[in-house]
């Protein structure tokens, strides 16, 4: 469904330039649930942003159902980013919108009647488990409820595929297990292909069926989480797996 091709990402700066993403090279089957791994600056968020459109890859491609996103320019653009949910790690709330409202936010801008709009934000309410939230604003919500409003938001528009960025950072042990539970749930459900950009070891064994682990701007283990976890053969792995690097 995904798959990414010797993917550079340069950042240029003033004096000199960041290399952020390497010769990246990975794919994600339909139906997964695939954690991307690594510590803080490995590439991990640049990486979410080319995967959902917010960045230009200075080099090599990323498709979609066989389709290379760089390639494509109006219209098209914008009916593929229409296909991907995003949810950032801020959760990216309107703070003066109820929570309906920022649900119907993405519909509204497609210029979705008012009917089929209340119709699809009464489902999604009622899947993330906010049908009685739907007047609260967010400032009334916990973090663990914006980050429901944050989920239901990305999967008004049908999308294939639902890109995660550190969605349980700020959460505490109980929350990040409704979380997750809920992520599954949608998986199992509606068919979504998920990605999952953390740094949390346990949120990876808890929900990914595969993983990739990326390290100084390259993935260097990849493959069925168990198999990755169980025999890692890198000692960035092993680090964050809390092992002594040989």
């Amino acid at each position: 469904m995904i798959e990414i091709r010797n993917l550079t990402k340069i950042f240029s700066g003033k004096h000199q330039e960041v290399t952020a993403l390497r010769d990246v090279n990975l794919k994600i089957d339909k139906g997964d649930i695939f954690g991307i791994i690594g510590m803080s600056g490995a590439g991990k968020s640049t990486l979410l942003r080319c995967l959902c459109l917010l960045e230009q890859p200075t080099s090599g491609t990323v498709l979609l159902d066989g389709v290379d996103t760089a390639a494509l320019t109006g219209k098209q653009k914008l009916e593929t980013r229409r296909k991907m949910g995003v949810v950032f790690q801020g959760y990216n709330l309107l703070m003066q919108k109820t929570v309906y409202d920022n649900v119907a936010f993405p519909l509204t801008l497609c210029g979705t009647p008012k009917a089929v709009i209340a119709q699809k934000v009464a489902s999604l309410l009622s899947l993330v488990g906010l049908s009685d939230k739907a007047q609260c604003y967010p400032s009334q919500l916990s973090g663990g409820q914006k980050q429901r409003v944050a989920l239901a938001r990305a999967l008004a528009t049908d999308p294939e595929v639902l890109y995660c960025d550190e969605p349980t950072s700020a959460l505490d042990s109980l929350t990040t297990r409704s979380v997750l539970d809920l992520l599954e749930n949608i998986n199992r459900t509606l068919g979504v292909t998920i990605v999952i950009i953390t740094h949390e070891i346990s949120v990876v064994r808890r929900i990914c069926n595969k993983v990739a682990v990326i390290d100084a701007s390259r993935f260097v283990e990849w493959g069925d989480t168990s198999r990755v976890f169980d025999h890692p053969q890198t000692d960035i792995t092993l680090q964050l797996l809390g092992y002594s690097a040989s």
